[in-house]
Formats: C-alpha cells, structure tokens, sequence
C-alpha cells in the first residue's frame, strides 16, 4: 500500500491512494478548515473499518441493513504524545428484521478478528469498547 500526501496551503493537505481517491486534512487551527484532523480521521477510520466488516457480516446472515451510523467517541492522553487512550464505538442499525443479537455478533467478529484499524488502536494500548442498537423504520 502505498499513499501520497500533498500541502496545498496554510495547513491544508491533501492525501490519495493508489487509486487516487482523496482525503483532505487540516489542523482546524487557522478558523478555515479544508479537512478533517488527521486525529479525528482516525477515528473515522476505525468506524468505517468496522462498519464495513459489520454490514458484510449483516449481509452474509441474510439480514436488510437500511441504514448504520456509528458514533465514537475517544479520549486522549494529556501529554504529547496524545495518544488515543479511550474510545468508544456506538452502533446504530436500521433494519426491519436484524435483532440484537446480529448486530452484537457481527461487532464482536469485527473487533476481535477482523478489523485492522481497530488492532491497531487495542494493541497501542488504547481501552476499546462499544455498545448496539437495533431502530425500526
């Protein structure tokens, strides 16, 4: 893998893949962000990381996944550097026939066997949990 990160102005940045999809990135500090921090795409990524493994494992059981919000939360260390040192995923599925119980299924294989940014948060050290709801259209 490889990726490629280019300035564009003040603190703005631009990041792209090999396929050449983009991500913009600022530090927020100059009143007009271009982006999001590279901190807080981060935890982007480890919901959308999980949210990926989720929804193929929702979908492998045969389950309609209408809609998956994730909300996550994560706190950081005081000292530079501040490192995640807490962070909490909240899975929120819309579905007319999920339970539960698939969802929390389907989170409990993506966090413990599946999804690689999540690894990666836990074995730096940082406390991961998480919690599920299932809402009805």
């Amino acid at each position: 893998m490889k990726v490629i990160t280019r300035f564009v102005q003040g603190h703005h940045f631009i990041g792209s893949d090999e396929k050449n999809v983009q991500t913009h990135f600022d530090s927020r500090s100059d009143g007009f962000p271009a982006g999001t921090t590279p901190v807080a795409a981060i935890l982007q990524a480890m919901a959308a990381c999980s949210a990926i493994d989720v929804v193929d494992i929702l979908n492998k059981k045969r389950k309609t996944v209408t809609n998956l919000v994730i909300e996550t939360d994560g706190e950081r260390a005081e000292e530079h550097p501040r490192v995640f040192t807490k962070a909490h995923l909240h899975f929120k599925l819309t579905s007319p026939d999920a339970e539960v119980k698939d969802l929390e299924r389907s989170i409990e294989l993506s966090q413990d066997k599946y999804c690689s940014v999540s690894a990666m948060f836990s074995r730096s050290g940082c406390a991961l949990s998480w919690s599920a709801e299932v809402v009805r259209e």
